[in-house]
């Protein structure tokens, strides 16, 4: 903030992404390695938790979440993620929460306009390897695939409740409903996460440029 109460922002060079970007491999690969380098950065801010946030903290603590790390909140020159932007839902909160959205909106993980099964699950490995997730770390993000677009499901209808327009309108418009098919849709392809994403690499799976 200047002396006037201005808000003063830094300009990032580049492309904004968008809700439709389907970004290549390296735009995965480079997304998680900046979002594991923000989270690295806020790791060890002492009394994360004291603060005032918008979005409820979330159990156990590790870092401050980004919120809503996804295509259309970051900057891209030459399909390179170099910059995140939008800080507005940002909480603390496990990496597992953060990264489940990530993986979700990058891959994407979803039922609309989004590649077949078995190629959103390579995709999520891409970017959990590139992020530095062992066996047992990918698996709770596979864990926390459903609780967080359930979680923001609740977080929706409860800020329509209470008057917010914004959500209201996204309710009218489906986003609700298609978050909750996306919900449903990784849990029928539960088994494939397990093999692949979680899984040990397989030889006809490797990371490939797309």
């Amino acid at each position: 903030m200047d002396e006037e109460g201005r808000e003063v922002l830094d300009f990032l060079p580049g492309e904004a992404g968008t809700s439709a970007y389907r970004g290549p491999d390296r735009a995965l690969v480079s997304a998680a390695k900046l979002l594991r380098r923000m989270h690295d950065a806020t790791a060890p801010l002492p009394d994360k938790t004291a603060r005032q946030w918008q979005l409820p903290v979330v159990e156990p603590v590790e870092v401050v979440c980004h919120g809503d790390f996804a295509p259309y909140n970051c900057v891209f020159r030459d399909d390179e993620t170099t910059g995140v932007f939008d800080f507005d839902t940002a909480h603390p909160g496990p990496r597992a929460w953060d990264l489940a959205y990530a993986v979700y909106r990058f891959v994407p993980l979803s039922t609309l306009d989004s590649f077949e099964v078995v190629e959103q699950a390579r995709r999520a490995r891409v970017f959990l390897d590139a992020y530095g997730r062992t066996r047992g770390e990918r698996l709770d993000v596979v864990d926390a695939l459903v609780p967080r677009l359930l979680a923001l499901v609740d977080f929706m209808r409860t800020a329509a409740a209470n008057g917010d327009p914004n959500f209201a309108r996204h309710i009218e418009e489906g986003h609700a409903d298609l978050y909750l098919r996306d919900a449903d849709h990784m849990i029928a392809h539960r088994a494939v996460w397990d093999r692949i994403v979680v899984g040990q690499p397989d030889s006809d799976l490797r990371s490939r440029s797309t």
